[in-house]
């Protein structure tokens, strides 16, 4: 099978590029950003989801049109994007590949969407879930989801072939080879910079990479899968984050519990590098509202639909921890990460 990865140079698509061509099929890779690594040994189209030429020419790459494509290009970072960019990116890129999909006649779509799109619905959160987003990567990610429903409405398409769209809703994604929320972590507990304000009996639902691409491939498979299809995706049982601290420090060799103060604490002290970060614009690895989100915000959500198809993760929860804990060991608290933000207006359209 032949399959476009927009976003395949990041951190996701680099899982789904070992994973697909591990089982035979050709890959080509549609990113603003080189790939590094074995994403590099396939064909790059270094281009822009906004940019129908670009979009046309990474479906078309093998002559023939790709058979399915795996959407994960993005702008999801939570600083430095401005409201419009995330609707451009994320909800016009949507558009533009679905316009392209069609005069190529390729029917079949992996959109990778997030939970974000629920805000603060009640618990239990499901796929059925009121959607409440409260910030534009959240709002943005639902439009361009709207584009994919109304997109696989249109039935069959010129060539004879059903429109179907599987739609993933992940939580934070971590694993090897990432930098963000789980790294910081790992590396303020790695060098005792790490401090636990309250009792943090918070739940922080996770989804370890290499379970989030595996059921993505089974359900690619799925026999009971409609034609616009979404699904929640989370490691089960959940981590406090308490728990996940923990979980950290046995996997990095450390002894007793974290450092324990009142939350109130955190908060006075947080209270200086809000003062910076509104001042200089710098995005800073401490803040009040970093403190809250870490030690008070509950982000629970259930799986409950993807594991009614039979599906079973690979890898306990604790065990992608620790796994991601010895990347960070061997290679990765020598590296330094990098940010791509998506531009204002799209590359070369």
């Amino acid at each position: 099978m032949k399959v476009l990865i927009t976003g395949g140079s990041g951190f996701i698509g680099g899982y789904f590029h070992r994973e697909l061509t591990a089982r035979g099929h050709q890959i080509v890779n549609l990113d603003l950003v080189d790939p590094k690594g074995p994403v590099a040994q396939s064909p790059h189209i270094k281009g822009d989801v906004r940019d129908p030429a670009a979009v046309r020419a990474a479906i078309t790459h093998f002559g023939d049109p790709v058979d399915h494509v795996v959407h994960l290009a993005a702008a999801h970072h939570d600083f430095g994007i401005d409201h419009d960019t995330y609707y451009d990116v994320n909800e016009n890129g949507a558009k533009v590949i679905t316009e392209a999909m069609d005069e190529a006649g390729t029917a079949e779509i992996t959109f990778y969407s997030t939970v974000a799109i629920y805000g603060h619905a009640p618990e239990p959160v499901t796929e059925d879930s009121p959607k409440d987003f409260f910030n534009p990567y959240g709002g943005s990610k639902w439009a361009g989801e709207q584009v994919f429903m109304a997109w696989t409405e249109k039935g069959v398409n010129d060539a004879g072939k059903q429109r179907r769209c599987l739609t993933i809703r992940p939580t934070v994604t971590f694993g090897p080879n990432n930098f963000a929320n789980m790294y910081s972590l790992i590396r303020q507990i790695h060098s005792g910079k790490y401090a636990q304000f309250g009792p943090a009996t918070n739940i922080k639902s996770l989804s370890y990479v290499e379970n989030i691409v595996d059921a993505t491939l089974y359900l690619w498979d799925y026999e009971g899968r409609a034609n616009y299809d979404p699904y929640n995706w989370i490691d089960k049982p959940d981590l406090t984050s308490g728990q996940i601290a923990l979980t950290i420090m046995e996997s990095l060799g450390k002894s007793g519990k974290p450092l324990t103060f009142p939350l109130w604490l955190g908060l006075l002290a947080g209270i200086p590098f809000d003062i910076v970060i509104k001042l200089t614009g710098k995005n800073l690895p401490i803040s009040t509202a970093r403190i809250k989100k870490l030690f008070t915000a509950q982000t629970k959500y259930e799986a409950d639909k993807v594991l009614a198809t039979g599906y079973t993760p690979k890898v306990p929860l604790k065990e992608g921890i620790d796994r991601m804990v010895k990347w960070y060991l061997e290679q990765g608290k020598d590296e330094q990460a990098v940010w791509h933000i998506p531009p204002a207006k799209a590359v070369g359209a």
